[in-house]
């Protein structure tokens, strides 16, 4: 199975934007998995629920509500252009927010198990021994949560490889440049006699998704000992 130029840029795109939507999300979704995990709060059950709303509104909603806020007339969006010159609308960087959007949930869930796993008996030892919660933090309780929040990246990760509705809504299908694989997909499918191409996305699509589901949950079944890891 070979590739063409145009399908290696496809592919690079894809990774590049995954990979960009992890690494913002991952700070973002740990702050919120530990307030979720470990405070309480009016409100909790309403902000548990917003950042778990993208698994259950339509995707093309999700994009909308990004174009709203991130559009050239939208406040985020005219925010960012006078302060840093950053346009989002029909770039690559608005593929990786919208990805990051998506992925948010699933990351978030994965990293409030690690969380939640981590024996609240050792916070307190080290609290007992005179450290600040502040470094009770650093040196227990995020080391423990090192599984959870690899297996959330890992998840973030295989969440953004295959986002179609919302990226295809806020940033368009822009070849070189927001094409991703699921929309080169979906431009394929539209054209008679392009199945070949259509097969070979397909097949990265699935080994990419695939292989960070398994790592994922690999990651999963080390947290916390006798207790379910599982995060799928």
């Amino acid at each position: 199975m070979t590739f063409g130029a145009d399908q290696l840029a496809i592919i690079a795109l894809s990774l590049k934007v995954s990979l960009v939507a992890v690494l913002l999300t991952m700070p973002v979704a740990f702050a919120l998995a530990w307030v979720l995990a470990r405070t309480r709060f009016p409100g909790k059950l309403l902000v548990d629920a917003l950042v778990h709303l993208p698994l259950v509104l339509p995707p093309v909603v999700t994009g909308w509500l990004l174009l709203l806020a991130f559009g050239t007339q939208g406040p985020a969006g005219r925010w960012l252009a006078s302060w840093f010159g950053l346009t989002l609308m029909f770039r690559w960087t608005g593929a990786a927010l919208a990805a990051a959007v998506m992925a948010l949930p699933l990351m978030v869930r994965a990293m409030r198990l690690s969380i939640e796993g981590v024996d609240r008996r050792l916070e307190q030892a080290a609290r007992s021994l005179g450290a600040s919660p502040w470094r009770a933090f650093w040196t227990v309780t995020l080391p423990l949560s090192v599984p959870g929040l690899l297996a959330g990246a890992m998840l973030g990760f295989a969440r953004s490889i295959g986002e179609f509705g919302a990226t295809i809504t806020f940033v368009s299908n822009i070849p070189g440049e927001t094409e991703t694989i699921p929309l080169a997909i979906y431009s394929a499918l539209q054209v008679p006699g392009r199945d070949s191409d259509v097969l070979r996305l397909a097949i990265i699509a699935v080994a990419l998704s695939l292989g960070a589901l398994l790592v994922s949950e690999w990651l999963a079944r080390r947290m916390g000992s006798g207790r379910d890891g599982h995060v799928l």
